[in-house]
């Protein structure tokens, strides 16, 4: 009888048995239908970015000029990528690489509507351009404009969807998260790209230049490459990097950069020399080569020579110095140090436009 009565004391101060044997299929969580919610909400989440953003990637196909046959008759190559459309009136943004020196573009909408576009401006260091569509018949249906986000806000792990149109299917898609942020990218140029986005969104051939988005549709970046040896790592250019290169390409018509007329490349300084002379960085670029008539001939700079900073920003290779010629230095006097064996020296150069 005693036991009877204290039973009931010793459960009471513990969950119940059924808390532990049987849980409930509909807290959050719990067995399979919680994954299965939670899944739900991933794939809600992707689908509805999907509907936003698919109306504005287009299908860019591409004809280069490649000579003649021997009959005479112009021969061409054939390639192509994807876009996206960012204003009403027909722009379209995409890769670089994907419409160099193209001959001829056509451009596919989402509905199906095929019609020819143009080039508007084209900057292989960055690897964006410009093209826009002819103007659509009045009785047909206007574009849908994309909307841009903002990629200083990404953060490593957020979700991002890629899609493009590749070789005339509408709207593949990859989904992922933001692997890292503030990556470089070496472009066709030869140039680095900064503040890359690096994502496990694998981009399908054919997606270079479709949209990088976030799980509200917003554009955060354009996809531009893939390192397939490293099994998915793709990069996407950050949008506002592309926002500011659109800028220059609708004003211009391309980017306005310096260059002062060297070949260079990345070396170590002596340690002796970075401690004499309290330098900043530890490597610099080594002068291989200087062109006849350039600034950096008319400036004094020889073959040998190590740059070690512009205009009292240091240059720790031949990135850095790609970085600094922007468009503020053309026509502008600035001091080039450099150090000449162990001697270091402030030379004045005039940057010119680069062509």
């Amino acid at each position: 009888m005693n036991l009877q009565r204290t039973t009931p004391v010793f459960l009471s101060n513990s969950a119940p048995l059924s808390h532990f044997d049987d849980p409930s299929p509909e807290r959050p969580g719990a067995g399979s239908d919680g994954d299965a919610s939670l899944l739900d909400a991933y794939s809600q989440a992707v689908t509805s970015a999907v509907e936003r953003i698919s109306p504005s990637v287009v299908n860019i196909e591409v004809h280069q000029n490649a000579g003649r046959t021997r009959s005479g008759q112009p021969r061409e190559h054939r390639g192509g990528g994807s876009g996206f459309v960012f204003t009403p009136d027909g722009l379209i943004l995409t890769n670089s690489h994907v419409i160099h020196e193209a001959a001829r573009i056509a451009v596919t909408l989402s509905d199906g509507r095929r019609m020819p576009a143009s080039l508007i401006g084209d900057d292989p260091a960055s690897d964006l351009a410009i093209i826009r569509v002819d103007e659509p018949h009045f009785d047909e249906p206007g574009l849908i404009a994309a909307t841009l986000g903002d990629s200083q806000r990404l953060r490593v792990g957020q979700i991002v969807i890629a899609i493009g149109a590749p070789y005339g299917f509408q709207s593949t898609v990859t989904a992922g998260v933001v692997s890292a942020l503030g990556r470089s990218l070496r472009s066709y140029s030869g140039r680095l790209i900064d503040d890359v986005v690096q994502t496990d969104a694998s981009l399908n051939p054919g997606n270079s230049g479709g949209p990088l988005v976030d799980s509200s549709g917003r554009v955060v970046g354009v996809n531009t490459a893939t390192i397939l040896p490293a099994q998915g790592i793709c990069f996407a250019i950050g949008i506002n990097t592309a926002k500011f290169v659109v800028s220059r390409l609708l004003r211009d018509g391309r980017l306005r950069r310096s260059y002062i007329g060297v070949s260079a490349q990345t070396v170590p300084l002596h340690r002796r020399v970075v401690r004499f002379y309290d330098l900043p960085k530890e490597t610099g670029a080594l002068v291989l080569s200087v062109e006849d008539n350039s600034p950096a001939k008319r400036a004094g700079l020889r073959e040998g020579d190590v740059i070690v900073a512009l205009e009292g920003q240091p240059v720790a290779g031949v990135d850095d110095l790609h970085r600094l010629l922007t468009e503020v230095r053309v026509g502008v006097s600035s001091t080039l140090t450099v150090v000449r064996w162990t001697e270091k020296l402030e030379l004045k150069i005039v940057p010119e436009e680069a062509k």
